[in-house]
């Protein structure tokens, strides 16, 4: 059984883990989601998507 999960959404649950536990504060997070929304709006958005693209396909790979 394949499970696939979008990295917004495995983002997201990060920032919600480290905001529960009070890793980062709120103020954190907020700068965080600021930054990863003008980041996509830059020239930088598809090389990160690509490295991004990169890695999840190396992790897959590992189990294959």
């Amino acid at each position: 059984m394949v499970l696939t999960i979008s990295a917004i959404a495995l983002f997201g649950l990060l920032l919600a883990l480290l905001l529960r536990f009070k890793v980062v504060g709120a103020g954190a997070a907020l700068v965080a989601g600021l930054f990863g929304f003008y980041l996509a709006r830059t020239g930088a958005a598809a090389s990160v998507d690509q490295v991004m693209t990169a890695l999840g396909s190396a992790i897959r790979d590992i189990g294959n």
